[in-house]
């Protein structure tokens, strides 16, 4: 459980996320996640890296429940520190990065797919922003990466998703594969990208980002007040307390 790297192949590092049960992670695995994938782009032997999970999805997005067990803002800040910096991490890591996707990619996990340099999906994976049913608002910049603006618009208002197939009718998505392939495909592109001169593919990623139309941390940043404005205004905790409740009742 929490955050691990490897090394399958020369140049290339998978960082696996694995948050039971729901690949939710906590305050501190958004850090540790972070973190992972700084010191793989820091690394000069590595020349991509892949982003993975292990269990039923990619990523849930943000731990509800951590944030209303306690009575004050301290996870809620936490969370939206901590989804912060891994987005960021991604998005500046100094080597592309492949997101493997399968199953859920919520939330938090469109931040992370959407700052990824790539996106192999499986065919189960679909992609959404439930936020506005959490009381929450962000990541609508990096949905924005992955759909044309009417449809991030739509998908946003309506809590709906979108599947892998459909992300790769739009482009975003570079291939879709059955889930019992998808390591192998990821692995296949990040050799592919890794086969090129590192000091090239820093440059090349530097530059890119340097070109990008939205600068994706302040975008995100600006997202993330409005949360907060939700969550003083009480409208959030409704919401979340409504969340968590549905889901107690349902092991029930």
């Amino acid at each position: 459980m929490g955050v691990s790297t490897s090394d399958p192949d020369d140049g290339v590092v998978v960082i696996t996320a694995h948050f039971p049960p729901v690949n939710a992670p906590p305050v501190q695995g958004w850090y540790d996640l972070a973190r992972a994938v700084r010191a793989a782009g820091a690394d000069q032997r590595v020349r991509c890296v892949v982003l993975t999970a292990e269990g039923r999805g990619f990523n849930a997005g943000a731990d509800i429940k951590e944030m209303q067990r306690g009575a004050g803002h301290e996870a809620l800040i936490g969370a939206n520190r901590g989804c912060y910096e891994a987005f960021a991490a991604v998005y500046e890591c100094e080597v592309p990065v492949v997101a493997a996707v399968h199953g859920y990619c919520l939330g938090g996990g469109i931040g992370l797919a959407g700052n990824a340099d790539a996106i192999v999906a499986s065919d189960d994976a679909v992609f959404g922003l439930p936020e506005l049913d959490r009381g929450a608002l962000g990541a609508a910049t990096h949905l924005a990466r992955l759909v044309p603006q009417h449809l991030m618009r739509t998908l946003y208002y309506t809590s709906r998703t979108a599947t892998a197939e459909e992300l790769h009718r739009h482009g975003s998505v570079w291939r879709v594969v059955p889930r019992e392939q998808l390591r192998d495909a990821a692995l296949e592109l990040a050799r592919e990208i890794a086969a090129k001169d590192g000091s090239l593919l820093r440059l090349a990623k530097a530059a890119i980002n340097g070109i990008d139309p939205v600068d994706v941390r302040r975008s995100y940043r600006f997202e993330q007040g409005f949360t907060f404005e939700a969550n003083l205004s009480g409208i959030a905790d409704r919401h979340r307390d409504a969340f968590v409740s549905a889901k107690e009742k349902e092991r029930q």
